[in-house]
C-alpha cells in the first residue's frame, strides 16, 4: 500500500530537521524551569498537566507550521488542522510530566510525522515516517526516517539480543486510569519472577527508545496514547527490534507491546 501523497526522501529530510529543531526548542524550556515550581493546570490521582506543557507545544507547533504550513497537529494538547489529513505531525511536548514536575530529570520531547498508507479510513492507516525524541536532560536525540537507520546523536543504534526473558530488563507503565492499572498489575506480577529487573521509568517514549538502543529488552503498557508512542515505535522499527500495538477504548489510545523481536512471543498476551 503506497501514500496517496508520496512523499520525496528530501522532504523526509527537511521534516526531520526540523522536528529535531522543534524538540530541541522545547527541550530547551524544559531544562531552564526543571528546578523551577511549575504552573498545573489539571490534576489527578495519576496524572498532572503543566502550563508549560501547553508552552512548550506552542513552540513546537510554531516551528512546524512555518516550515510546514500546511500539515496539521496532533498534540497531546490540542490539534491543528485536521488530524485525517494524508499527513500529520503528532507531539508530545512533555512526555513524563510528573517525572518532570517533581523535578525528576527522565522526560522527554517526542515528534512524528505520519503518513497515510492504507485505504481503511481508520487510525490504522497511519505510520510514522520520521521520528524524534529528545531528551533534555542527558542531551540525547534519537532520530528515524522509514526505511533508514536508527540513530542516537548521529551514530546508528540496534535493539539487543537477548531472547531469554531470565537475562532481560523489562519496563512496563502504569498509565493514569484505574482499568489500566488493573490490566498492568497482573502482568507485573508474573514478569517479576520470570526477568532480571522490571523498570518504571515514568516517560514512555523514553522507554522505547531505551529498547532501540539496546538499554532494555520489552517495554509494555496498556492506555497509551498515539502520541506517547508514535515517534518511538518507529525508531524501534529503525533499530531492528518490533512495536506491536493495537487500539483499545479510548480516543488515540494503544496497548503496547515493544520488543527486540525475540521476547514478543513470551509477552504479547500480557497486558490484554
Amino acid at each position: 500500500m503506497n501514500q496517496p501523497l508520496p512523499i520525496k526522501p528530501a522532504e523526509l529530510k527537511r521534516a526531520l530537521s526540523v522536528a529535531e529543531a522543534a524538540a530541541r526548542a522545547a527541550g530547551k524550556i524544559m531544562r531552564d524551569n526543571l528546578r523551577i515550581k511549575k504552573k498545573i493546570n489539571e490534576s489527578s490521582q495519576h496524572d498532572i498537566k503543566l502550563e508549560l506543557d501547553v508552552r512548550c507545544q506552542k513552540k513546537i507547533e510554531q516551528m512546524l507550521r512555518k516550515a510546514f504550513p500546511e500539515t496539521p497537529i496532533l498534540g497531546e494538547e490540542g490539534i491543528t488542522g485536521d488530524p485525517t489529513a494524508d499527513h500529520r505531525w503528532v507531539v508530545d511536548p512533555i512526555d513524563g510530566t510528573v517525572n518532570f514536575t517533581y523535578e525528576i530529570p527522565h522526560a522527554c520531547v517526542s515528534i512524528a510525522l505520519q503518513s497515510r498508507m492504507g485505504k481503511t479510513g481508520t487510525e490504522q492507516d497511519y505510520k510514522s515516517v520520521v521520528g524524534v525524541v529528545y531528551d533534555p536532560f542527558c542531551d540525547e536525540l534519537w532520530t528515524a526516517i522509514r526505511g533508514g537507520p536508527a540513530k542516537l546523536n548521529g551514530i546508528r543504534i540496534q535493539v539487543s539480543n537477548r531472547a531469554k526473558l531470565s537475562e532481560s530488563i523489562v519496563a512496563l507503565g502504569f498509565a493514569k486510569n484505574k482499568y489500566t492499572l488493573e490490566k498492568m498489575l497482573p502482568a507485573f506480577n508474573d514478569l517479576i519472577h520470570r526477568v532480571r529487573k522490571i523498570r518504571m521509568m515514568g516517560a514512555a517514549a523514553l522507554s522505547m527508545v531505551y529498547v532501540a538502543s539496546g538499554r532494555m529488552d520489552a517495554y509494555l503498557e496498556f492506555g497509551l496514547r498515539l502520541w506517547d508512542i508514535a515517534a518511538g515505535g518507529l525508531i524501534i522499527e529503525c533499530a531492528g527490534g518490533e512495536f506491536f500495538h493495537e487500539a483499545v477504548e479510548g480516543e488515540y489510545a494503544y496497548r503496547l507491546v515493544a520488543s527486540n523481536g525475540k521476547l514478543r512471543k513470551k509477552l504479547e498476551k500480557l497486558g490484554k
